[in-house]
């Protein structure tokens, strides 16, 4: 079946590692590297916070006085201060606007870490369709979430390509009938997608 549309994800495809990000926030304050991913990981408040706040069900607020309190860090803008040092990257997001223009469907499916994180005018210019965890109250690994990406872009399933960083938000698209791609690095990423892409 031929693909005509994108999906993909926006932290750490469209935006440098963010589990990079986390072991900066760990290297200034004083944390050994790797304590945000593994609470994330192992921890089970950790793990219920971040769902929290990715389905929208805890605000920002909350999740950074639960986070913090675990870390033993101030919450005082604690998103931002994990989220930091992410950057935007330029080949992805040039790849994404450069597909539309050429007619193919993109899409957004993200798992959102607080709406105001994203430049709605940005998302406006790359996109046919945006679901943000936060805003449908679903997030990956749902399926459901994929569901809702493909009607975003009016697309079904099987004609869509799907991008993650993280292999288990890949399972579920790929039991839909999405092709997947895992992103490791912008230069792979962009070849498998130029492959599969009319």
């Amino acid at each position: 079946m031929t693909l005509r549309g994108l999906l993909v994800d926006y932290g750490g495809v469209l935006t440098s590692d963010v589990f990079a990000s986390f072991d900066a926030f760990c290297a200034r304050e004083g944390l050994p590297p790797g304590t945000v991913r593994d609470l994330f990981r192992d921890d089970p408040t950790a793990r219920s916070l971040l769902g929290g706040l990715e389905d929208g069900t805890l605000p920002d607020a909350g999740f950074e006085a639960g986070f913090a309190d675990l870390l033993g860090v101030p919450p005082e803008g604690l998103i931002e201060r994990l989220l930091g040092a992410t950057t935007a990257d330029v080949a992805m997001l040039d790849f994404v606007r450069a597909a539309r223009g050429r007619g193919i469907r993109t899409g957004l499916i993200s798992n959102s870490w607080g709406s105001q994180r994203y430049d709605r005018i940005l998302l406006d210019e790359l996109f046919d369709g945006v679901v943000i965890s936060g805003e449908v109250g679903v997030r990956k690994p749902d399926p459901a979430i994929y569901v809702l990406g493909a009607a975003a872009i009016g697309l079904p399933p099987q004609e869509c390509v799907y991008v993650d960083d993280l292999p288990g938000n890949l399972k579920p698209a790929r039991a839909l009938g999405m092709t997947t791609v895992r992103h490791r690095a912008p230069r792979e990423t962009l070849e498998i997608l130029a492959a599969c892409l009319p």
